[in-house]
This record gives structure tokens, C-alpha cells and sequence, in this order.
């Protein structure tokens, strides 16, 4: 696999990366034509960027109104009872699995509307509509806007100003899906599940709920604990449609949905059935990038009888969760299948094969680091943010670069859990250098980590496993500092010990971590990591636009 990841770096350094039509870049610069339209949405309540309150995603007193977005539905022609949807709800998974079936669903020819979040550039790319696959366009988005915004304006007086960001957006995709007259539509919840604004899906409507997986993120907002989080993205689950689990879960966990599904009568597939198998078995380079070559095998007897065996898959999203991720979307295709829809065992693999996401284990070009000022280093962009897709990311990175030395760079939300995501990427490989910054999330600073108090928590995490560090708190860093002019990265470039540090500059960090590697690394791969969240992923991406 390290040969594969060398011969990586030297197609990265010679040649430019073309990404794929549906996932391709967007443009960060302003967009003039929908500058009314942001400024509109911009100014409603928005939870991505203020927070969600306590219990808002449960089903109880204190939960989000769902009747608000039926009223919303009904006033413009209920969109959503004019196409079939798959429904997905899950603590982490969500966007990559709605993007491995929609582009499974588009190579079988279907046209397919797909709506996630949070986007990384531009809020387009939240809805991808038709055969293409492409992210709306503004002219699209703006027009909608314009024809039913007199309608809005009724709505939110009618209703208090309470209607959402999201309840607004969410209304404009169906519309949109709708008027486009697609086969179906890929549609991931915000926020939990059953009070969520996506859940006004009838059962006759929906093809099928899926549920990925289960953590602990939006612990308050989703009632307080596993079990609660569990009950909350059970809430997608329909009378008599079928439903798709991602996995694996704890035992308990497993029962709670099971339970909901048999009550209303749902079939249930699980994609981590032990009669299924999933393998990756090397590491390759597929059109300049590093792809992992993987066995996806279905046999499954209960509920429903689906099989399929795929050899050789190509995946370009890297790690085991995506194959897992990938693995569901197989049985939500093989389910679609033995419901009556065409979908080919070839449509399968092409589509598992050309799914690409901004922002999920994404190395930057050659061109692009030169762009950052940073010649000849390797990047890593990855949105992980909770200690699962922290130690995803940690074994990702292992698997494609077993001896490299690495920094990382990372800015995090202040709803997460600080200390578990350090344990994770701490306890699962050697860090040369730790540099926390911070990152607008969803424009705004309210959700938003001081580089301080994220530096309290990796602090405790080194402790807690007992790695010894070097911090800009101690004594002997700022001692080090004062020896040299040249940089403080001149005195610790050969030290064993890790380098924790704040910076208030994404470049500065950046530099900083190239330099801080170009020092240690000798003959062996440095790899900078950037991660934390999708938010700082969209911040260099930016900075390579602007």
C-alpha cells in the first residue's frame, strides 16, 4: 500500500486532479444573482449556526413543530407527495450514503434529486437535482425564490417569524424536485429524525427509511442519551416500508429500532449482517487518485431475500466506514430492486465507483498546495468531528500511509466532545504537531471553539494517555521560542516530543505544519491532516478560490 501512496505523491506533484461533474469545486466568490436570496435566508433563524435547543429533535413537547412544515407543504401543493423518496437519518454516514445511491440511481438512468448539509461552498450544492446530478444552479434557485416569495412572506407572518433556515430550503428542494418531475429523491434528515423538517414523508411516499448509524452528537438537542438518540432517528421509519441499517450497533441499541420497525410493521435489512462481508483488500490509484479496491458481498435471508456479490470495487472514499457507508447504500439499491425498481448489479459498482465528496478523505493537488504556498506537501481534508469519525479518519490515514509523520490542523464546533475526538487521533497514530485554530460555522462565531479551551482539551487527552508534549502554555516552549529568530519550529524540528499550539491564522497553521514535518520527516511521508469539521475544510477550500 505505501508504494501505491508514493506512486500518489508523485502523480500529485506532475499532474492536475479532475474531479468528477457532480462533485466538482464550486466557486467561493459571491454569487450577485442570489445575493436577495441569501440575504433572505441569512436572516431567518438558523440552528447550524446558533445551536439547537434542548430536546428540539425529540418527540415531546419541547421538539421542533412539524405541523409548521406541513402548513408550509400544504400552502405551495405538498411537492413532496409527487415523488418516491429514500430517507436517511444517522449519526454520522448520512451525506456519503445519499450520495453513493444517488449516483447508483443515476447510472441505472433515473433521474434523482438528492438534498443534504451542510454544503462546503455553496449552499447549491445542498440540492442536486435530475441526470445530472449537478448542484442547482443560481439562476434555478434564484427564480424559485423570487415566484414564491410572496408566499413566504404570508407564511412567516401566519406563523410568528418561526419558520427556519432550514424548514425554508428544505421547502425549496421539494419544490424544485417537484417541478423537475424526478424518479425519486435522496433525502437526508438535519437533525435526528422524527421532528425533523424532512420528516413529512407519508409512508406511501417513502421507498425507504435508512438509518446509518448511531452516536453520541447532538446529545442535549436529541434527549440526552444514546437510547434517546436511537428513539429520534427511529422516528423515520414508516408503516410497512422497508428499512435499511447501516451499523454496526450496540446490542441494545439494534433492539430499540427493531422494536419501532416491528410496530409499524417494517421489514428491516442490515448491512451488517453477519452473512454479509465487506473487505478491502489494497490500496490503488484510480485517475490520479488514491482509491481502495474492496469486495462487497450481500446475502441476506431475513425480512427480504437480497444478494449480490461485487469483487474489485474501486472505492474513491477512503477508509472502512465508507465501505460500510457503500455496503448500505448496496442493500438500500438491492431493496429498491426487490421493490421493482431497475437497478443492475453493474449500475451498483459504477455508481459506488464514481462517488466522490468534497471534504471526506480529499487530497489536494499538487497545484493546490502550491496555491496554499505550500510546494510539494501533502494535504488531507477531512470533516470528522466526533470520536467516531476520528478514529475512521486515524485508520484511514494508517491504512494509506502507514509510516508517515503527520500534523494536524484543527478547528472544532463547541457542541462537540473535545477530549474523545483528541483520545482518538491521539491514541491511534504518533503526532508530530497539534496546531487548533478556529473556523465560522455557518457564517457565524456563536458555535464556534476558542483555539484556547480546544487547547485545554487536547492537553487532558495527552494526559490521559500519558504522551509527552510540548506546549505553548509551558516554560520550556516559550524558552525555546527565545533561542532562535529564525522560527520556533528551528528548535523543535528534531525534538521526539509532540508540538500542541494555538494560532489564530488557517495559513499560519498551515505553515507552520509544513515546516514543522519538512524537519522530522527525513525520508519518510508527512502528511498535514486538516479536520474538525466541515467548516475548516471550506475555509481552505475557499482560501484556494478567493
Amino acid at each position: 500500500m505505501l508504494l501505491h501512496c508514493r506512486k500518489f505523491l508523485s502523480l500529485q506533484r506532475g499532474r492536475r486532479i479532475t474531479f468528477i461533474t457532480q462533485m466538482r469545486t464550486l466557486s467561493s466568490h459571491p454569487e450577485p444573482e442570489l445575493k436577495e436570496f441569501l440575504d433572505y435566508i441569512d436572516s431567518l433563524k438558523n440552528y447550524e449556526k446558533s445551536g439547537v435547543p434542548t430536546a428540539a429533535g425529540t418527540d415531546s413537547n419541547q421538539g421542533f413543530d412539524l405541523g409548521r412544515m406541513e402548513r408550509l407543504m400544504n400552502r405551495f401543493g405538498n411537492p413532496h407527495s409527487k415523488f418516491k423518496v429514500v430517507h436517511i437519518a444517522g449519526t454520522k454516514g448520512k451525506g456519503s450514503t445519499a450520495a453513493f445511491i444517488s449516483n447508483i440511481l443515476r447510472t441505472e438512468g433515473y433521474s434523482v434529486g438528492c438534498y443534504t448539509s451542510p454544503h462546503i461552498q455553496t449552499i447549491r450544492e445542498r440540492i442536486l437535482l435530475g441526470r445530472s446530478g449537478n448542484p442547482v444552479s443560481a439562476k434555478v434557485l434564484n427564480n424559485l425564490f423570487h415566484r414564491i416569495k410572496q408566499n413566504l412572506d404570508q407564511a412567516m407572518r401566519e406563523e410568528n417569524g418561526r419558520i427556519s433556515h432550514f424548514e425554508v430550503f428544505t421547502t425549496m428542494a421539494f419544490i424544485l424536485f417537484a417541478e423537475e418531475n424526478i424518479d425519486i429523491a435522496v433525502i437526508e434528515a438535519g437533525l435526528g429524525g422524527s421532528r425533523d423538517a424532512t420528516n413529512i414523508i407519508s409512508s406511501s411516499g417513502l421507498a425507504a427509511s435508512v438509518i446509518t448509524t448511531v452516536g453520541e452528537e447532538h446529545l442535549a438537542a436529541l434527549g440526552g442519551s444514546l437510547e434517546t438518540i436511537a428513539m429520534a432517528k427511529a422516528g423515520i421509519i414508516k408503516q410497512s416500508r422497508p428499512l435499511v441499517l447501516g451499523g454496526p450497533f450496540l446490542p441494545h441499541i439494534e433492539r430499540i429500532i427493531r422494536d419501532k420497525a416491528e410496530a409499524m410493521d417494517s421489514p428491516v435489512i442490515l448491512a451488517s449482517d453477519t452473512g454479509n462481508s465487506s473487505t478491502v483488500k489494497s490500496l490503488s490509484i484510480l485517475n490520479g487518485r488514491p482509491s481502495q479496491i474492496c469486495d462487497i458481498e450481500i446475502q441476506l435471508v431475513k425480512d427480504l431475500k437480497l444478494s449480490c456479490k461485487l469483487i474489485d470495487v474501486k472505492l474513491q472514499m477512503l477508509g472502512s466506514h465508507q465501505l460500510q457507508n457503500a455496503a448500505t447504500a448496496t442493500c438500500v439499491a438491492l431493496c429498491l430492486r426487490y421493490l421493482g425498481w431497475k437497478v443492475s448489479d453493474e449500475s451498483i459498482r459504477a455508481g459506488l465507483e464514481q462517488t466522490y465528496l468534497l471534504g471526506r478523505s480529499q487530497f489536494l493537488t499538487s497545484e493546490e498546495a502550491d496555491a496554499l504556498g505550500l510546494t510539494g506537501a501533502t494535504i488531507l481534508l477531512d470533516g470528522a468531528h466526533t470520536k467516531e469519525s476520528a478514529n475512521a479518519l486515524v485508520n484511514s490515514i494508517r491504512m494509506a500511509f502507514p509510516e508517515a509523520r503527520l500534523a494536524f490542523v484543527v478547528a472544532m464546533a463547541n457542541d462537540k466532545d473535545h477530549v474523545g475526538f483528541a483520545r482518538e487521533i491521539l491514541s491511534g497514530a504518533h503526532v508530530d504537531i497539534v496546531l487548533l485554530t478556529e473556523a465560522a460555522i455557518a457564517g457565524g462565531v456563536t458555535r464556534t471553539t476558542p483555539a484556547s479551551l480546544l487547547r485545554n482539551s487536547w492537553i487532558k487527552a495527552y494526559e490521559e494517555l500519558g504522551i509527552e508534549i510540548i506546549h505553548d502554555g509551558m516554560a520550556e516552549y516559550r524558552e525555546l521560542l527565545k533561542t532562535q529568530t529564525l522560527s520556533y519550529e528551528s528548535n523543535l524540528g528534531n525534538d521526539g516530543k509532540t508540538i500542541l499550539a494555538t494560532e489564530s491564522s488557517l495559513k499560519g497553521c498551515l505553515r507552520t505544519a509544513n515546516e514543522v514535518l519538512n524537519r522530522r520527516r527525513g525520508d519518510e511521508i508527512g502528511v498535514i491532516v486538516v479536520t474538525g469539521s466541515l467548516h475548516i475544510v471550506s475555509s481552505v477550500l475557499t482560501s484556494l478560490n478567493g
